[in-house]
């Protein structure tokens, strides 16, 4: 039996991540797409306040975020750590008029395609990055979009 590379950990919340062998397929799917190796990937939700002590201290940034990338990856071997507030999440899909479901698809694949290289700091990088969110969420499989 393979062992599950992709992880997925609650930093003092409450809630309940479904499909997560649907999710782990799709993530992987997505990253041999780019031509990418599974190495080990945690995806961490948490709240806001644990997130933006993570921003402060490690990136020296006074704001809060959605998400927070370490990349470990080498050689073609994605491998990293994948924080997101679920918090920001929920308020982002108010927001937005999403589902949560939807927006926290939207956020892990951002955080996943940092990992495989892509960048969002300016205007022709954050086009990419959501022109590559929108194409690997229409590639997830029907049952994780539609459940």
């Amino acid at each position: 039996m393979p062992q599950n590379k992709i992880h997925f950990f609650l930093e003092g919340i409450n809630y309940r991540i479904d499909n997560k062998g649907l999710i782990r397929q799709w993530l992987t799917k997505s990253i041999s797409t780019e031509n990418k190796r599974v190495g080990e990937i945690n995806i961490i939700l948490c709240e806001d306040d644990y997130l933006h002590k993570m921003n402060l201290g490690f990136l020296d940034h006074d704001t809060l975020t959605d998400i927070i990338t370490f990349d470990n990856s080498s050689e073609g071997v994605i491998s990293g750590d994948v924080f997101i507030s679920i918090t920001r999440v929920k308020e982002n899909a108010n927001t937005y008029s999403e589902t949560i479901k939807e927006e926290l698809h939207r956020v892990t694949i951002h955080g996943i395609l940092h990992l495989c290289g892509y960048g969002d700091k300016t205007e022709t990088e954050k086009e990419l990055m959501t022109s590559m969110e929108n194409y690997y969420l229409a590639e997830r499989p029907y049952k994780l979009m539609h459940s």
